[in-house]
């Protein structure tokens, strides 16, 4: 098979807006920023990658949020990461339950949605949901 895997995740932002973008993922995901090449670097925006995990945040005149396409992020401690995130004032907000993980949602600070995964340690079963392709 000719893709091998995801090497980034690509979300738009209006122009202007890195410091909020710096503060919700580096600050309140804990993904470290990484420095956009130069060439790169004068379009605006910000890079974010930790242990394999690349999010790339890209300006876009006209901008528009992503309501329905999503990243999910692979998380430890979902809960400490929820009260984390409920403080400096983001709302988390439930879905439908997902078997295997603990779930929930957030929107970045430019209406983006987010998925937040913990593996449910209490169902231990190795395989992928079957539920995991669902139309979420």
């Amino acid at each position: 098979m000719p893709v091998k895997r995801l090497d980034h995740v690509q979300l738009a932002m209006p122009p202007g807006r890195e410091d909020e973008a710096r503060a919700f993922y580096a600050g309140a995901l804990g993904i470290s920023e990484v420095q956009k090449p130069p060439h790169l670097a004068k379009r605006g925006g910000c890079w974010f990658e930790q242990d394999g995990l690349k999010v790339h945040l890209g300006v876009e005149a006209d901008f528009k949020p992503a309501r329905k396409a999503h990243p999910a992020f692979i998380v430890s401690d979902l809960w400490a990461l929820v009260a984390r995130l409920e403080t400096r004032g983001f709302r988390v907000a439930e879905d439908e339950p997902l078997e295997g993980y603990n779930r929930r949602y957030v929107d970045d600070p430019f209406g983006n949605r987010i998925e937040l995964m913990e593996p449910d340690m209490s169902v231990r079963d190795d395989h992928v949901p079957k539920s995991a392709c669902s139309s979420t």
